[in-house]
């Protein structure tokens, strides 16, 4: 069963299959947080949006011009509400200074990046969801266990604001074998915690292209797609444009 039955006919099942494992993933032990905090996570994630200082940051001609004090569930810590906040609102201007006064704060790389791909799993699926005029879902089940708290060893800053993973380094820390991606540094940016690569991007490359399909140049409809190749890219590149996506 999945967790929104109200998904209209004509979803493609590996689409369905990949938001349901997405979704239940979001409440199972991650690499640095429990299955509890990743669920508060996500929680928070939503309270952003009807957050009204990360409303009136929005409008400002900077958010640091804005004072004040989230509306937020008061499960996580100040820096982290205000990572969750700040992705979820405002990401096109976050900076390095940002995120280095996190980690002042107490946050860590690790707990930064994990929940980046939390952040960016929810707004994926509740974005999905509201296109579909379908509910909210509930929130995911929590699954009980500790964060593996693994660290990559041969994570670098040479990239992004944190450390990360080169292509190679990245791929040989998958789970699974050749998952298809892994190469671009939109990938790389997650690679910090790379179970949030495999996690977000099982759910990308469902809701947007197989990176492998930009070389190969197949068909978009074999795959069951109802629009074309160029119409997905077209949609893509003014979302990206509007989020003020770097990439």
């Amino acid at each position: 069963m999945t967790s929104n039955p109200d998904l209209p006919d004509g979803i493609r099942p590996e689409l369905a299959a990949a938001i349901e494992a997405a979704w239940a993933g979001l409440g199972r032990p991650g690499t640095w947080w429990s299955g509890e905090d990743r669920v508060a996570i996500a929680a928070e994630a939503r309270a952003a949006m009807t957050c009204a200082l990360c409303h009136e940051r929005k409008q400002a001609l900077s958010p640091l011009h804005v004072a004040g004090t989230h509306s937020s569930t008061g499960r996580l810590s100040d820096a982290a509400i205000d990572a969750i906040h700040r992705i979820r609102t405002d990401a096109g201007r976050l900076t390095e200074t940002w995120v280095q006064g996190l980690l002042d704060q107490g946050l860590t790389d690790g707990e930064y990046v994990e929940i980046t791909g939390i952040v960016s799993t929810v707004a994926a699926v509740d974005t999905f969801d509201r296109a579909m005029g379908t509910g909210q879902r509930p929130l995911p089940k929590i699954r009980p266990g500790e964060p593996s708290r693994i660290r990559p060893k041969a994570a670098v800053k040479d990239l992004c604001w944190v450390p990360t993973l080169k292509p190679d380094d990245l791929r040989a820390a998958y789970s699974k074998p050749n998952p298809g991606y892994g190469a671009d540094n939109c990938h790389r940016a997650l690679s910090l915690v790379p179970a949030e690569v495999e996690a977000f991007f099982d759910l990308d490359v469902e809701l947007y292209l197989v990176d492998r399909e930009f070389a190969e140049r197949r068909a978009t409809q074999a795959r069951g797609r109802a629009i074309s190749e160029a119409q997905i890219e077209m949609i893509a590149a003014r979302a990206a444009s509007l989020n003020g996506c770097f990439y």
